[in-house]
């Protein structure tokens, strides 16, 4: 970079840094000067709040690290140690532990927004699987993490999530002796799960720059779902969306502080406070809320697949759960391809648009059954769902791309907020 692209700053020591290492210059037209659409919402605020979750679970769980011992004679007592003699270690636990609730939260709102928008699409496309990408590293490192303080729901969780390996052909035992370092969930297992629990953060912080890096490179989306046609389209993203976001965060943040310090255990189970016991099993093993969607489609494969009236099974009903659940996050690694509407923003297809409030409902709904027993109309309901999320994305978003007629798209940006001015003037 030659001196004349360089920014200037009134800071010398600033200034003589960024001489030697434009790193200063490289933020500020990435995070100062970078041309945004002056048209986003408070959902643009999301992918802020996810990066400041990242880092404050970042930063606890690397103090919690100091005083927790991965071992299954004494995780359990760390936990209980961290709790009661370190100081604010009690604070650290349940920043942490309702962390990683609001990170899902924010995450989940993220993928909401870009569905909504139609962020996935071109030229879009890499920056939503880097985005799908982070989503299954953290769904790893949540479950990881789950286990760790060696409680009975923690314990279990694991010999039920990892059993589930065992059931892909020829390879499957294999794999799962790999995982529990053995034969049985046990030490060597806590020992792997608290590796990588204690790595992915920084490898989701890796593929998180490739996806900001993606992002300054395609643009952002906006509310519109249309391209940016000029400089009257965008306004600097500091200070407008800067102060957007902070106070977006601010809102968002005193949510995570009431939880954190006023109901602490709202979202937690009764289970996660009693040792882990092999020889006794829960009367109802449940993995965290945010996991609860996908096991509910887990649950919800409860038939064989093969050829009717005969003894020939293709696919046992554990291993068409298993496929069922991650089929449902692989839907969305191709996305960008199922739905090949021209228009981005589900705005101006309101088709579209019922259709997903369907799947985000269908959704819900699957994560109350996940909580329930698997009996009943629990089970029913839970097939219902399932079968009407891989109908969206298989069936109702090819179809639509195809035949669905759009509104009317407003000629810019600029044109659409001016206009929104104006009948909000003239309503006031």
């Amino acid at each position: 970079m030659s001196s004349g692209e360089r920014a200037t700053f009134k800071n010398p020591v600033i200034s003589w840094i960024d001489e030697r290492l434009p790193i200063f210059t490289m933020m500020k037209n990435e995070y100062g000067v970078f041309p945004t659409p002056k048209n986003f919402n408070y959902f643009w605020n999301f992918g802020a709040i996810a990066m400041v979750m990242l880092v404050l679970m970042i930063v606890t769980g690397l103090f919690l690290a100091m005083h927790y011992t991965p071992h299954s004679a004494m995780a359990f007592s760390s936990v209980e140690h961290i709790m009661r003699d370190v100081n604010w270690g009690w604070m650290l636990r349940y920043m942490h532990m309702n962390g990683a609730s609001f990170f899902f939260i924010a995450v989940y709102i993220h993928i909401f927004r870009g569905m909504y928008y139609g962020s996935y699409k071109k030229p879009r496309e890499l920056l939503w699987i880097l985005g799908v990408i982070i989503f299954l590293l953290m769904m790893a490192t949540a479950f990881m993490g789950y286990t760790l303080p060696w409680s009975q729901m923690g314990g279990w969780g694991a010999t039920v999530i990892t059993n589930l390996f065992s059931a892909i052909p020829v390879v499957g035992d294999s794999l799962v002796t790999l995982l529990w370092g053995g034969f049985s969930v046990d030490n060597p297992t806590l020992n792997r799960f608290f590796a990588l629990h204690f790595v992915l953060p920084f490898v989701i912080f890796a593929v998180v720059f490739l996806h900001i890096w993606a992002l300054h490179v395609t643009g952002s989306n906006n509310p519109l779902g249309i391209d940016v046609k000029g400089p009257q389209d965008t306004v600097p993203f500091n200070p407008y969306y800067t102060a957007k976001d902070m106070f977006g965060l601010g809102v968002f943040l005193m949510a995570y502080v009431a939880v954190t310090f006023f109901m602490p255990n709202m979202l937690a189970h009764p289970d996660h406070y009693v040792p882990y016991d092999a020889l006794v099993t829960p009367a109802h093993i449940v993995p965290e809320w945010y996991f609860l969607p996908f096991y509910a489609m887990l649950r919800a494969v409860t038939f064989d697949i093969g050829i009717p009236f005969t003894d020939i099974v293709f696919i046992e009903a554990k291993l068409g759960g298993v496929i069922t659940m991650f089929g449902s996050i692989a839907l969305l690694l191709v996305l960008p391809w199922l739905d090949s509407h021209p228009v981005r923003s589900a705005r101006f297809r309101p088709l579209y648009r019922q259709c997903l409030l369907a799947m985000v409902a269908a959704v819900f709904v699957l994560g109350y059954v996940g909580a329930k027993p698997p009996e009943g109309i629990w089970v029913i309901l839970g097939q219902l769902c399932t079968l009407y999320y891989f109908v969206f994305f298989l069936v109702i978003l090819p179809y639509l791309s195809r035949k669905e007629v759009a509104k009317p798209l407003p000629n810019s940006i600029n044109e659409a907020v001016l206009k929104a001015q104006s009948l909000k003037s003239e309503a006031v």
